[in-house]
């Protein structure tokens, strides 16, 4: 029976933590359990210690690899995947995971990629083995393009966010994180289309602080929350090929409505001085998009009360290295 909602109430979010345990089960063998490191008051320009979840060191470079091989397998399990293959749109990440994924599971893949999407993250995906194709513009261009190829091919549609599966998939980093490190206040995590914090607060719920940071540049959570529904934003800055999502998702609004505490804003600048900061005290290349949401804490976008146990996300490796290091 559907659930009746009083006056007021919000339907129930589309991605509770069940699935995230069903997703973990599902995946577990086929991504890699990522690090954590505690960093040391005086690390990083902070005043205090933090603890890092190393999501960039998953295999084809981030998170995003969580979401796909849930989706993927998911799908194959009920029979929905032709000789087609998969077919996504991605300004990188997704695309990169997606190939992966269809290669290590035996299927072909197409990606649609914006223009605005750097080489080496085209590259990436081709040297998975999926067809690439650049469609000029940014991620909502390349996703029209997708689903009209996919009208045409039949493919499993793979969508980066918007879609249960790969929602509970990307969760499955917050059921780790309470493995690793026990108790702790609060997360903090980089936002695009919403998948990613929205499979994070779906597992956490309300035991822990979820915040959410993007570019000021690019900030579809941001205006969601203030508009009361997800509505249409613009998109630009060094972050935009992973974080450049012109509208939050409809799967990721059910569940972050209900359960992210706040949600903060950061400059470009702040980003990069993020990625050379983690470069010259841990030598990690981190793309923009992977380092937002430590650039709310060393900006002070973010300020955690005295003695608040944080957890940052460093969620993405895909960029060109002389980009962070030069």
């Amino acid at each position: 029976m559907p659930t009746t909602l009083q006056r007021g109430e919000s339907p129930p979010p589309d991605v509770r933590p069940e699935h995230i345990a069903e997703a973990m089960q599902r995946i577990g063998g086929h991504v890699r359990r990522t690090p954590v490191i505690a960093t040391r008051a005086g690390e990083l320009g902070l005043t205090y210690g933090v603890t890092l979840k190393l999501e960039l060191l998953q295999y084809a470079g981030s998170f995003k690899t969580r979401g796909a091989f849930n989706r993927v397998l998911s799908a194959a399990a009920q029979g929905g995947i032709g000789s087609a293959g998969v077919i996504a749109a991605s300004g990188g990440n997704h695309g990169a995971a997606l190939a992966f994924v269809a290669g290590q599971l035996g299927y072909p893949a197409e990606i649609f990629v914006p223009s605005t999407s750097p080489a080496i993250k085209r590259d990436r995906i081709a040297g998975y083995g999926a067809r690439v194709n650049v469609i000029d513009g940014y991620f909502d261009d390349a996703q029209t393009a997708a689903v009209q190829r996919q009208l045409a091919s039949g493919a499993l549609a793979v969508h980066p966010f918007e879609h249960i599966d790969i929602v509970a998939g990307q969760g499955t980093m917050s059921m780790e994180i309470d493995d690793q490190v026990g108790d702790y206040d609060t997360l903090i995590v980089a936002t695009g289309g919403g998948g990613f914090i929205a499979g994070q607060a779906a597992w956490v719920q309300d035991r822990r602080r979820v915040v959410s940071v993007e570019p000021i540049t690019s900030c579809c959570l941001h205006a969601a929350r203030l508009n009361g529904a997800p509505v249409q934003v613009e998109v630009a800055g060094v972050a935009a090929d992973s974080l450049g999502t012109r509208q939050l998702g409809a799967v990721a609004w059910s569940i972050v409505r209900n359960y992210v505490d706040d949600a903060v804003l950061v400059h470009d600048d702040d980003i990069r001085s993020t990625q050379r900061a983690l470069w010259d005290e841990f030598r990690l290349v981190v793309e923009p998009g992977g380092a937002a949401a430590l650039a709310a804490l060393r900006s002070g976008a973010y300020v955690p009360e005295a003695g608040e146990r944080v957890v940052v996300a460093v969620c993405g490796s895909n960029c060109d290295p002389a980009t962070v290091t030069a």
